[in-house]
């Protein structure tokens, strides 16, 4: 099977982040990659992913953010992604998404969910949100 142009873009962006890796970015680097990919996102996208990252910020400032197959992420201290966004346009889908990696301690049970469409954030997705992030990190 083909890859999709745009999954040959994100592999792309993959390898300058391993390559990026291997010079030490600092912190502040890791996160103004972060924010200038979601400054290039659509108008609805970015919204969301602002709203996302700060959320991050805010409740789970142990997590730092970085640039993941070209999406924004937050990893933990171990380097580990914890939690990414995907916006709709980086593979052309109807909804964004909000992703969380085996590092996010969300087991619930024998099965969760791991992945969650957004199209907008509301109070209420907010908030379901914020427990989420605070979750993954406990």
């Amino acid at each position: 099977m083909a890859m999709t142009e745009e999954e040959k873009q994100a592999l792309k962006e993959t390898m300058a982040e391993r390559s990026k890796a291997r010079k030490k970015m600092t912190p502040e680097q890791l996160e103004a990659e972060v924010l200038e990919k979601v400054a290039a996102m659509a108008p609805a996208d970015r919204a969301i992913a602002e709203k996302v990252h700060g959320l991050v910020k805010t409740h789970a400032p142990s997590l730092q953010a970085k640039t993941w197959y070209g999406m924004q992420a937050y990893c933990n201290a171990e380097g580990k992604t914890v939690v990414f966004f995907q916006d709709s346009g980086k593979f052309k889908t109807r909804y964004c998404t909000l992703g969380f990696q085996d590092a996010a301690q969300l087991d619930e049970g024998s099965m969760w969910p791991t992945s969650y469409a957004v199209n907008e954030i509301t109070p209420a997705i907010e908030k379901q949100i914020t427990e989420l992030i605070k979750r993954s990190v406990s």
